[in-house]
């Protein structure tokens, strides 16, 4: 079953589309993924994330050490939209095992990340894997694989998620699930771990289809487009290019939702049906849109075109990086990783409540171990002994690594991510520190070129997110 007819099994007419002329009900049923082979074992991330790049040659070396899942002799890949970027002055470094755009001619990192907040940017996230599963067990092979609650789950609705490892409950990935139908799901994952995701998904699989009849199907989409809009005016570029009647309903889609709609692109064509999903890894209000391979070039053509330079600009990785930060989000390789659990990474609330009962017929991995660290030691369970924390840093920045110490001078924690943040004109930081050192106002040091900086544990998002959620932003 191809992504469309999923689509179309999760609500049997699109309301936006049924007065459309038969040409355009023709596109939303053709089959979109000729491209989107079958391939056991495979997976997909979001919205979603983007790596920590600076514009250094060493760190781009960096980038392609940590980010690239590719071996070191094997050539890098392109997204559809690598000669767009060229033919807008983009700067391309390795990450993920892609040649990807860090920053543009038109506009220096901090006056890309300043754009995304005023005005809009447009990001290239086609780099991420974006999967498809499908069949009667699709629910109960992802929750068991997953801590998110899928079965209640709205369909056409997206959880943040993490994949676990089996024993230690450890984050393999993380992810953005999204509920197509009763029993198919849309998943995409990080770029950098596409070797170690698909190792995984093809063990998962294979155990569970060893211990399980329900039919289970499993497709990664490769070739198909995936970009990132966000900013303020996200909602009136892409309400510009929707086939009427979608534009007003636009209005009508909440963060964490989507839609499929057909856009108009160069000339008045029509795209074929693509995903739009109200969100993002900027804090921003904004849409992920999944791209089937032939109209990834001239959809992302026509969002430029209709919005002009004064209202969209391409974003590159760093940019994308300062506003994740900003926004609190994780990157993952830096601020999770194998041996983290969610509950150490300030993820608890990605556990459904559904999934908390130790004596599920279904447990997620490591959920002997996860479930106890839910209640702190000081009310009997097993807690934690170290936590994910926002720090703002006076001073230098502090980059990851950099030792962060309590007020006897003792290590009590490590910087994960680091920048100056453009919006806040402060230096900010992420990062794990010893239970009880954690809370709000904690006074603490981080040592930055072998010098003791002030810090203080701040509340995160730095930056108030600004999500569409039907009333005012929140």
């Amino acid at each position: 079953m191809k992504l469309v007819r999923a689509l179309q099994r999760g609500r049997k007419a699109v309301p936006s589309l049924q007065s459309q002329p038969a040409r355009s009900i023709a596109l939303l049923s053709r089959p979109l993924s000729a491209a989107a082979a079958a391939s056991p074992g495979s997976t997909v991330a979001r919205q979603q994330h983007s790596p920590r790049i600076t514009l250094t040659p060493s760190s781009a070396r960096a980038s392609r050490r940590h980010g690239s899942s590719l071996a070191a002799d094997e050539p890098l890949k392109q997204t559809p939209l690598y000669d767009l970027h060229l033919a807008h002055g983009a700067k391309m470094v390795p990450f993920g095992g892609f040649q990807m755009p860090v920053q543009y001619s038109s506009l220096s990192v901090s006056a890309s990340h300043h754009f995304t907040r005023s005005h809009a940017s447009l990001f290239d996230v086609g780099h991420m894997v974006q999967h498809r599963f499908s069949g009667p067990g699709a629910v109960a092979f992802l929750e068991r694989i997953t801590p998110a609650s899928l079965g209640p789950l709205p369909v056409r609705s997206s959880t943040l998620s993490t994949l676990l490892w089996p024993g230690t409950g450890g984050i393999v990935d993380d992810t953005i699930i999204t509920k197509l139908a009763d029993d198919a799901f849309y998943v995409v994952t990080n770029a950098a771990c596409r070797d170690k995701d698909l190792k995984y998904l093809g063990e998962q699989l294979a155990e569970w289809k060893k211990n399980h009849n329900a039919k289970l199907e499993h497709e990664v989409l490769d070739g198909w487009g995936l970009v990132a809009l966000q900013g303020p005016l996200s909602e009136e570029i892409l309400s510009a290019i929707l086939v009427a009647p979608e534009e007003p309903k636009l209005r009508e889609l909440y963060f964490g939702q989507c839609r499929p709609v057909m856009v108009k692109t160069r000339g008045g064509a029509l795209s074929q049906p693509i995903l739009v999903s109200r969100g993002g890894y900027t804090g921003e209000d904004g849409f992920e849109i999944s791209i089937p391979p032939a109209d990834t070039v001239a959809v992302t053509d026509a969002l430029l075109e209709a919005a002009g330079p004064e209202k969209l600009q391409f974003a590159g990785l760093g940019a994308r990086d300062s506003l994740r930060l900003e926004a609190g989000m994780c990157l993952y390789g830096h601020d999770l990783d194998d041996n983290t659990t969610p509950v150490e990474g300030a993820l608890s609330w990605v556990i459904g409540k559904d999934r908390r009962d130790p004596k599920s017929a279904n447990p997620f991995h490591g959920a002997e171990l996860i479930l106890p660290q839910l209640t702190p030691k000081s009310k009997g369970g097993a807690g934690v002994s170290r936590r994910r924390i926002g720090l703002v840093v006076e001073g230098a920045p502090a980059r990851e690594g950099a030792e962060i110490v309590g007020p006897d001078g003792q290590k009590v924690g490590v910087v994960t991510s680091g920048c100056p943040s453009p919006t806040l004109g402060k230096n900010i930081a992420m990062g794990y520190v010893a239970d009880g050192s954690h809370k709000a106002g904690t006074e603490l040091e981080v040592l930055v070129r072998g010098r003791k900086r002030k810090a203080v544990v701040t509340k995160m998002p730095f930056v108030p997110s600004k999500y569409w959620k039907g009333t005012a932003p929140a």
